[in-house]
């Protein structure tokens, strides 16, 4: 079959194409790269950004910058990066937030987590722990869930932020164990930890890595951990499925990678195993740790189903329960 000019040019150029986007692929990284991360610096996300950071930096020999775009918890950082060009070089830090909770909260989300994102990896968790104050007549889970289906006390929670995890996590332990709490949302975790200190609050589900001082110095009592298993640092505090009898009573902060959608996947599984052999390193375990955080890992489509089931499943809790962002 003979092929006239034409024909020629176009496969000439669809050759060279493909040529050029596998030494692009190849040549990965040949510039610096950015992670947006959604939140100021010196908190949980923008803290694991900088170590995953270094890390990449010193395998690829190129700059891993991290950029902080704070706003609008976090949409306003995923949006800029599902609208980057998708080469590999514009990468976000995802909590699960912005992946699994904020699709059901904000009706005009300026992102789609699925449509709009490769998933690279996931790459750290964080345990949360549910605390009362010291002073509190409350001083286990049974207690606490006794007052609550009794109605002897008027239960309140605190959350950084109506939508928070915090927030979905105390609304799932009332409506699981059938009783009833009352929300008193605050802007940040440092005023809602106060009024729990004060007592001017019930409780509160944190970050253990925030609670963890504050229970260490008897200042609050942590009632049970919301991880699937026991924390090594409580060991002694159970979990809410084991204080509660409850299954799937659970709520794990978690942080995953994720570029914009069409990042060949060439450079998603390079990124990927480098992430990988990145939490192998004895000292990544060691930073993650002093942070309060986990490693994870695993592949693009083990974090797309973890997205799929965390979207079904904190989605009904904010459907139910009818919540609105601040």
């Amino acid at each position: 079959m003979r092929l006239d000019r034409r024909q020629v040019i176009a496969a000439l150029a669809i050759s060279g194409a493909a040529g050029r986007e596998a030494f692009a692929q190849a040549d990965y990284p040949a510039k610096p790269i950015r992670i947006i991360v959604g939140f100021a610096a010196g908190g949980a996300p923008d803290a694991l950004a900088r170590i995953f950071a270094e890390k990449l930096q010193q395998r690829w020999g190129q700059p891993v910058i991290v950029e902080n775009r704070v706003g609008a918890q976090g949409n306003t950082a995923m949006a800029a990066v599902a609208k980057a060009e998708a080469d590999g070089y514009t990468l976000a830090l995802m909590p699960i937030g912005n992946a699994a909770v904020n699709p059901a909260l904000f009706p005009n989300l300026p992102y789609d987590p699925v449509k709009d994102f490769a998933p690279i990896s996931q790459l750290a968790s964080v345990e949360n722990v549910l605390v009362v104050a010291a002073s509190s007549p409350i001083r286990s889970m049974t207690e606490l869930v006794a007052a609550g289906r009794a109605k002897t006390a008027s239960l309140t929670y605190a959350s950084p932020g109506a939508g928070s995890l915090a927030h979905l996590a105390a609304e799932l332990l009332a409506r699981s164990a059938g009783f009833g709490m009352t929300h008193v949302p605050y802007r940040g975790v440092a005023p809602a930890l106060t009024d729990v200190l004060r007592g001017d609050v019930t409780m509160i589900v944190a970050q253990l890595s925030t609670a963890k001082p504050l229970i260490d110095s008897g200042q609050l009592r942590a009632l049970a951990v919301a991880s699937p298993e026991r924390s090594k640092t409580l060991p002694e505090v159970p979990t809410l499925i084991e204080a509660t009898g409850i299954a799937g009573l659970e709520a794990v902060s978690w942080y995953a990678l994720m570029a914009p959608a069409g990042t060949s996947a060439a450079i998603v599984a390079k990124t990927q195993q480098a992430i990988a052999e990145a939490l192998k390193a004895p000292d990544m375990v060691a930073a993650l740790e002093a942070q309060g955080a986990r490693p994870i890992g695993g592949t693009p489509a083990e974090l797309a189903a973890v997205i799929a089931a965390d979207m079904a499943r904190w989605g009904k809790v904010v459907r139910e329960a009818g919540i609105q962002p601040n």
